[in-house]
């Protein structure tokens, strides 16, 4: 794998999608921000004037040779040789940077509030990272090279891959070549069977591994997008697989597909499944208790259902896991928070629910916006350009395969967000009671990933102070999003973060992080360690899966996860 790849391949990963407030974005505030924008233009014309004098000097220095702008040697899209020594080229790529460098000092000048100049900032940035010169192949000497060196048919084939994205992708630039995988063959191959099935769910029980098991199972509950094989994309990096090599008696839901019919299913659905999830796994294991982990909208969904849990009084909850997952969110933790406004929430709530549905191809054609470098121009570069594959990764096959989100779950997601009800003690009322966390008591491990800018560590951090419980653990996970979870033992890169100070995380998170020890190696031994302490004793491992009342059914990874989006 080249460098190029593997960099495409790392910033794709890092940009997986994830369920959060940013699906209440409407497309009236990004016009907005546009409108914030030309209302600064036409509100100072003296201050606009003086900058647009100040590019134009820069303008004439370019076509004079004077100019001592320059790329930053970090940006990639200007490593080309031909940037610095073609002087047609070294003009053009000049010319963008003076408009970069006005747009910037300009902005600079607004009298904005923070918000305001967040959503300037955000928006101005969407503008100018389409303008680069390197999106086109007249701007782009790496592309015109490979076309001469390759006789055209790089031109031919990056035309051949525009024209099957626009037919068979959506009209969305493909991030992955799918073509390698296939589910339950190198995809989700962990041995296992569906035991339970519902209009909403699969639950899936995997074979266990070792010769005896500890008492207390493990249900994970994934996230309502994309599909549950996260947990079990291949054996190196398999959750699933650790699990049960572990000793870990492991139960998976699978949620399914919901399609327009089936929009009204709210987070009271789906937090009834997830109890009824656990009434079938004591029913087949026996056990008393259930350890529960999440991880982003799951994660979510697990609190819920651990604070309704809590409120009817049922102690069968055992440890609870929240993978970075953020429960106490701010505005302006991630960039994009400063385009939501209360009226496009509002707006984003009622288009769904006139839908019925959000379609998964428009959620992740809408996140690809939110960062076009990433997630929309690399690919435009490479694969129309250049004409080359997008890189087959797993991660990525698995973030292509996108499900559709329920417009009741959406709004429940979003009155979350709105209302901050996991903050609150007993003044939100969603799923037939009033959302409390403190009275939550289950030992608790959080996850962060240092470098996620989708759900920010800090911003999971917050979820320490949340519980009512005892034991709470944070560990910060090297890397991003989903690459922070995906860190099995054996990459020499690994490291993790975790204070071993007693007692109850300090309520300022640098207070922590001050206290915090680096450790080398995966987080997932230390995990492993934490959940075997707290699974109850050594049993026999069951020789067989399910049992009479819930015999096994297909085979992992099951039906659902095969439906279309």
């Amino acid at each position: 794998m080249n460098k190029e790849t593997a960099s495409l391949i790392d910033e794709a990963a890092q940009s997986t999608t994830a369920l959060g407030p940013l699906v209440g974005l409407a497309r009236e505030d990004f016009v907005g921000a546009v409108a914030l924008l030309l209302r600064e233009t036409a509100g100072n014309p003296v201050r606009t004037l003086r900058h647009s004098q100040a590019l134009g000097k820069d303008m004439v220095q370019i076509l004079t040779g004077k100019s001592g702008l320059a790329p930053d040697p970090k940006d990639k899209r200007f490593k080309d040789p031909a940037w610095q020594y073609n002087p047609f080229l070294r003009a053009g790529a000049q010319y963008y940077l003076a408009v970069e460098k006005g747009m910037k000092n300009w902005l600079e000048e607004l009298e904005l509030d923070a918000i305001e100049r967040d959503r300037a900032n955000f928006i101005t940035q969407i503008i100018i990272d389409s303008l680069a010169p390197t999106n086109s192949l007249i701007g782009n000497p790496t592309a015109q090279k490979r076309l001469i060196d390759s006789g055209g048919l790089s031109l031919i084939k990056g035309l051949k891959n525009a024209y099957n994205d626009l037919v068979h992708n959506k009209g969305q630039v493909s991030q992955v070549d799918k073509r390698p995988f296939k589910l339950g063959e190198n995809v989700a191959t962990s041995k296992g069977s569906v035991v339970h099935r519902t209009p909403i769910m699969e639950l899936i029980q995997y074979a266990p591994t070792t010769d005896e098991v500890h008492a207390i199972p493990q249900l994970t509950i994934p996230p309502q997008i994309n599909k549950m094989y996260i947990n079990d994309l291949s054996p190196e990096k398999s959750i699933v697989k650790w699990q049960v090599d572990n000793g870990i008696q492991t139960f998976v839901i699978s949620w399914k597909n919901p399609m327009k019919n089936e929009g009204h299913w709210n987070m009271a659905d789906y937090v009834g499944a997830c109890r009824e999830a656990i009434d079938v796994i004591c029913k087949i294991t026996g056990a008393k208790k259930v350890n529960v982990s999440g991880g982003c909208s799951g994660g979510q969904t697990t609190a819920m259902l651990a604070s309704k849990m809590a409120a009817d009084g049922d102690d069968r909850l055992g440890t609870v896991t929240l993978m970075v997952c953020v429960l106490h969110p701010q505005q302006n933790d991630i960039e994009a928070g400063a385009l939501m406004t209360e009226n496009g929430l509002k707006l984003a709530k009622r288009r769904a629910a006139k839908k019925g549905i959000i379609k998964g191809s428009d959620l992740s054609r809408g996140f690809a916006w939110l960062r076009p470098n990433d997630l929309i121009w690399n690919y435009v570069i490479n694969n129309y350009l250049m004409g080359e594959d997008p890189p087959a990764f797993d991660v990525l096959f698995w973030n292509a395969d996108a499900t559709n989100l329920s417009a009741a779950l959406m709004g429940d997601f979003l009155t979350i967000f709105e209302t901050l009800a996991f903050t609150k003690q007993g003044e939100v009322e969603m799923v037939d009671h009033k959302i409390d966390l403190s009275k939550v008591i289950s030992d608790v491990f959080l996850l962060g990933g240092v470098t996620d800018h989708i759900t920010p560590w800090r911003a999971c951090y917050r979820s320490t102070q949340l519980f009512g419980s005892k034991d709470v653990t944070f560990v910060l996970s090297q890397s991003g999003h989903m690459q922070a979870i995906l860190n099995p033992p054996g990459n020499p890169k690994a490291k993790y973060y975790v204070s071993r100070a007693e007692g109850h995380p300090p309520a300022d998170v640098d207070t922590w992080l001050g206290g915090a020890e680096e450790v080398a190696g995966s987080w997932w031994p230390f995990w492993m360690e934490w959940i075997q302490q707290r699974s109850g004793q050594k049993v026999p491992a069951p020789k067989k899966l399910g049992n009479k009342a819930y015999p096994p059914m297909e085979g992992a990874p099951g039906l659902y996860v095969l439906e279309p989006a």
